[in-house]
């Protein structure tokens, strides 16, 4: 399979009909059915398992025959049985954190790289972004896909990009104060973090260039919205991905309507089901998103459930449909500043500290602007002082290294932490 004519309707996305783009995305979406089937045991045996075969897709209705992919299939495939090309055609590695402490991996041809770049830089274009402008990218670097699939979007739009990563707050305004970006990309709480450290630098932001955020990697209202575009003198925007998918730039909000991102429906086809029962509900109800991939090369996604919930909407900036907010999600992940975080994954570092029992509650709230999390733990026996020291250490460590979040550890007494008597409540978001 190549990504034919990718960047084919790059210029004339806004004037496609919806009869064309449905014709695209039936062939684009054959491909990938016949590509995935050919190349990826795993999708073969889904397939051969499920009764269908690439060729039972006629029409994209269709595609409701095929079975779902969840986030479990990519760890037990972990770290490269789902890729669907040799390895000497993956150029890159992405990973995100999984429930069981190993992350989920991704790999990326050349092709998908490009496709990428183009639908960040389609994502930028759509915020109003131009090749004139200085871009702080402020996401994190590395293995999460955010840091590079905002810089490889921005350098294609022509961009001069500022790849600042994550932290250093002082650092940051420095930067932003000196360098004078036109556009930040950033997570919303840490927008709302720089913008309390302009106040302690004294700096007003109407003296800044900034013009346009763009916010990702977690949910935000548009109460949240409303402040950061009030303390940073900014029109803020939101940008959606995940890295199962490609990374950011899955979908896109318009700086003109500002009513929900628009799904690059050319490169990523969108469903909403029911979480329960897995039929595909029309588009106007609410459910779980679950997309497919049309022009990945590397690991193609077929019906990929994303867990979050919203609805799909009318096109109001061209006839690719605009997702709703996320309202939550279907199961019991929490976002920490970013990071994807399931109590399972705190549940196996406290397990793996053997004076501590598996009874324990997280609880997470603001501190200012930022995620505060606090992992309130049972001790198995009585600890020494030099033990219960050793112990706090030891999971914070372990929880900042394996799912790379900070937080503070209290130690409690056996049998003080509230039992249950059927599901455990395991988290209390005070956020």
């Amino acid at each position: 399979m190549t990504t034919t004519q990718h960047g084919q309707n790059e210029k004339d996305l806004e004037n496609i009909s919806i009869d064309e783009l449905q014709a695209l995305q039936l062939q684009r979406m054959k491909d990938t059915l016949l590509h995935a089937y050919q190349n990826s045991p795993f999708y073969k045996s889904q397939f051969d398992n499920a009764g269908v075969h690439p060729d039972d897709l006629k029409s994209l209705s269709d595609l409701a025959k095929f079975p779902f992919t969840v986030k479990a299939d990519l760890r037990d495939n972990y770290p490269f049985n789902l890729f669907a090309v040799p390895m000497e055609d993956i150029v890159r590695i992405h990973a995100s954190s999984g429930t069981t402490g190993k992350p989920t991996v991704v790999g990326y041809t050349q092709n998908d790289i490009n496709m990428w770049a183009d639908v960040v830089a389609r994502s930028l274009k759509a915020a109003g972004v131009t090749k004139k402008d200085i871009v702080h990218v402020a996401y994190g670097y590395g293995l999460f896909t955010g840091g590079l699939g905002a810089h490889y979007g921005a350098e294609k739009l022509g961009c001069t990009v500022i790849p600042m990563s994550g932290g250093q707050t002082e650092k940051q305004v420095q930067l932003i104060k000196d360098f004078n970006p036109d556009v930040i990309m950033v997570t919303p709480s840490y927008a709302l973090n720089l913008a309390d450290e302009l106040d302690r630098q004294g700096i007003d932001p109407k003296t800044l260039k900034l013009r346009v955020g763009i916010f990702g990697a977690e949910p935000w209202t548009n109460a949240m919205r409303d402040e950061i575009e009030k303390r940073l003198d900014i029109q803020a925007v939101d940008i959606y991905g995940l890295s199962e998918v490609i990374g950011p730039g899955v979908a896109m909000e318009n700086i003109q309507t500002k009513d929900g991102p628009t799904i690059w429906e050319d490169h990523f086809y969108p469903e909403i089901i029911d979480p329960e029962t897995g039929e595909v509900l029309p588009d106007g109800e609410e459910g779980e998103l679950v997309f497919t991939s049309l022009t990945k090369e590397a690991l193609p996604i077929i019906r990929y459930r994303t867990r979050d919930l919203t609805r799909l909407l009318v096109g109001t900036s061209c006839v690719m449909r605009r997702m709703d907010k996320i309202t939550g999600r279907s199961d019991d992940m929490l976002i920490i500043r970013g990071v994807n975080v399931f109590p399972t994954q705190i549940e196996e570092q406290i397990l793996s500290i053997e004076q501590l029992a598996p009874h324990y509650l997280i609880e997470v709230c603001k501190e200012g602007n930022l995620d505060k999390v606090t992992i309130k733990v049972e001790a198995n026996k009585k600890l020494s002082d030099n033990e219960h020291e050793f112990v706090i250490k030891e999971l914070q460590h372990k929880v900042k290294t394996m799912i790379g979040i900070s937080s503070s550890v209290v130690v409690e007494a056996i049998g003080s932490l509230p039992r249950s008597e059927g599901k455990a409540k395991r988290v209390i978001d005070k956020r």
